[in-house]
């Protein structure tokens, strides 16, 4: 029986990878993943099989991962252009490409979000581009990741924010989402939906929400409050208030959720990934502080950028419909996270 191949496009940013390692240590398929790296890490970094083979912007590991440093759309051009592509140019030999992991994209946290909303519509290119190659070339399956951010925000305010459902987003009676990423989600779940019903192509999509782990980049919100705990800091300074709150999922929740409903949703249906709670990050604050055992001073922050006041979602469709629920708790999975950046700490 011949190995199938799975295409990870964004493969060494945080999402990415873990998914990387979760397929590759799952199955003995084949792995081609591909980054510019201007923000994901080298898998050398953080791949956990031996090195086989490697070039001019490319390795091997395992005889069957093959990374690949470029820009992903100029790499399924070249594809759907020479059939023979990643035979030819890396030696790396496939049937076909069987499920596509589109995790490209522009994000780079609220600093990027807010700071920079015209390079983050750029992603509305990306998904494009993709979504046209998909629909020529057939692939087995494709998961879209769409956002929380593409909840209207009219939903997520102090005085009215709510457990966000599935059904609060609805194509014909739309709300203004978040921002340029925000658009630029809501605009792929669309095409998701178009690709199904008018191409037939097998598509997932979900909308995780704050989703963290022990190797998220820095830029985000929980590994850098868990590596200013580790260092004792005092005043504890956060950006805003402090009292706006998310719905954190650890990364290991969001990667089972996706790999459950790619067997069971492919006409784009879009799903919550989340805890369906709501936690402050002054909350947050005081979880890693009470790790590292003091008590600082908060300092707010008001003229940093924060988004909504309030984003969680409910969980309800997807536990009636896929059975699932997220199985490590906030505190689990933020002392992970603290025991890595003290980890860290210790090795500088």
């Amino acid at each position: 029986m011949n190995k199938k191949t799975h295409l990870i496009t964004g493969g060494c940013g945080f999402v990415g990878r873990n998914m990387v390692k979760r397929l590759a240590s799952s199955t003995a398929d084949q792995l081609i993943f591909i980054d510019d790296l201007s923000v994901g890490t080298h898998p050398d970094t953080w791949m956990p099989y031996p090195k086989t083979r490697a070039g001019e912007g490319f390795a091997e590991y395992d005889g069957r991962l093959l990374f690949i440093h470029a820009d992903a759309l100029k790499v399924m051009r070249a594809f759907a252009e020479d059939a023979l592509y990643f035979q030819t140019h890396y030696a790396f030999s496939i049937e076909r490409i069987n499920d596509v992991f589109h995790f490209a994209a522009i994000v780079g946290g609220r600093s990027k979000i807010d700071g920079d909303p015209m390079v983050v519509a750029l992603d509305l290119a990306i998904d494009a581009e993709l979504f046209h190659w998909a629909c020529k070339y057939m692939p087995d399956r494709l998961l879209y990741p769409s956002s929380s951010a593409a909840y209207p925000i009219d939903l997520q305010t102090v005085n009215g924010a709510i457990a966000l459902k599935e059904s609060d987003i609805d194509f014909k009676k739309m709300g203004e989402p978040d921002m340029t990423y925000g658009w630029s989600k809501l605009t792929g779940e669309f095409l998701a939906k178009i690709a199904a019903s008018h191409y037939g192509l097998k598509v997932t999509c979900i909308r995780p929400f704050s989703g963290y782990g022990e190797d998220q980049d820095l830029t985000y919100p929980v590994p850098a409050i868990a590596a200013r705990a580790a260092k004792k800091e005092d005043p504890f300074e956060v950006w805003g208030s402090g009292n706006q709150g998310r719905d954190f999922v650890h990364i290991q929740d969001v990667i089972d959720c996706i790999l459950l409903a790619m067997d069971h949703i492919h006409d784009g249906t879009a799903i919550n990934i989340g805890m369906g709670r709501l936690t402050s990050f002054n909350e947050i604050i005081r979880v890693f502080c009470s790790f590292a055992g003091y008590e600082p001073t908060i300092k707010p922050l008001l003229d940093k950028p924060v988004g909504v006041h309030s984003r969680y979602c409910d969980m309800s469709y997807v536990k009636e419909k896929l059975g699932w629920e997220a199985k490590i708790s906030i505190e689990e999975g933020m002392r992970r996270v603290y025991d890595a950046a003290v980890l860290k700490l210790k090795s500088a």
